[in-house]
């Protein structure tokens, strides 16, 4: 198994159906021992259960938009384990209203939120693992084509997901002098919890099988099996790269269908 002895904490398992649950249910096929995150008591109920179904090591609150949350969580893996291996960042959010109509009505306080949770949680919890993590880990982030390309009711999340990407590149340098790589996973769009708050997300999926290369969908399964190589010793060349798992969509320009 390509995990086997590796630990992994895992930020941003909501349900069953998140991409972060086929990450972790990957990682444990694999061999690795996982720790999950949750925030809030709702989050809770759901996370604590996908634990106990996938074996995890142990659950642990964490709010990713405070400092001192990711730092108390960052004591407890090390008071647990010692050192991880694996750290997946797969954390966002905006406010509803901000991912419908036009994204020059974005609002201030959306505009921070969305960055700050989004983007630099992934600053943040690198920042404080940093130590935690193993000389050789593996740093993984979630994120989506609409960091690079204009994505109708995609709005702030884009640009978020942009400083993110641009993130990922910068942190590959801050990293790289212990051998920490860190890469960003840009998923087709999956039916999650977080991408229902988009508007008219169905017509993205159906315009997705339509339209792509595979002419398909992509799986959280097919995502996960890209984290496990990412994290496994297979890519220890690789650091600070976009890895599109979308059936091919970067690759498109204008599609017209066949009559």
């Amino acid at each position: 198994m390509l995990l086997e002895g590796k630990k992994a904490v895992i930020f941003g398992v909501a349900n069953n159906r998140s991409i972060a649950y086929g990450i972790a249910k990957a990682f444990r096929e694999n061999g690795a021992e996982i720790a999950l995150s949750w925030v809030g008591d709702a989050l809770r109920k759901r996370v604590e259960p996908i634990g106990a179904e996938l074996g995890a090591a142990f659950t642990f609150s964490c709010d990713a938009s405070r400092d001192e949350d990711i730092a108390a969580a960052a004591d407890l893996v090390k008071s647990k384990w010692g050192k991880a291996d694996i750290l997946v960042h797969a954390v966002a959010f905006a406010n509803r209203d901000e991912l419908q109509g036009r994204y020059i009505d974005t609002s201030r306080a959306g505009f921070a939120v969305t960055l700050d949770i989004s983007a630099y949680s992934l600053v943040a919890v690198c920042k404080h693992f940093e130590e935690v993590l193993n000389e050789g880990s593996s740093v993984i982030t979630m994120t989506y084509y609409g960091a690079q390309k204009h994505i109708t009711n995609y709005n702030v999340m884009g640009v978020a997901k942009a400083a993110l990407e641009a993130s990922v590149r910068y942190l590959a340098y801050d990293l790289g002098t212990r051998r920490i790589r860190i890469n960003a996973i840009s998923a087709g769009p999956i039916k999650t919890l977080a991408a229902s708050g988009i508007s008219g997300f169905h017509l993205i999926l159906n315009h997705i099988e339509k339209y792509t290369p595979l002419k398909s969908n992509v799986s959280i399964e097919e995502v996960g099996n890209t984290a496990v190589f990412l994290a496994s010793p297979l890519s220890t060349g690789i650091t600070g790269s976009i890895v599109f798992v979308d059936a091919g969509y970067h690759v498109s320009g204008i599609q017209i269908a066949a009559d």
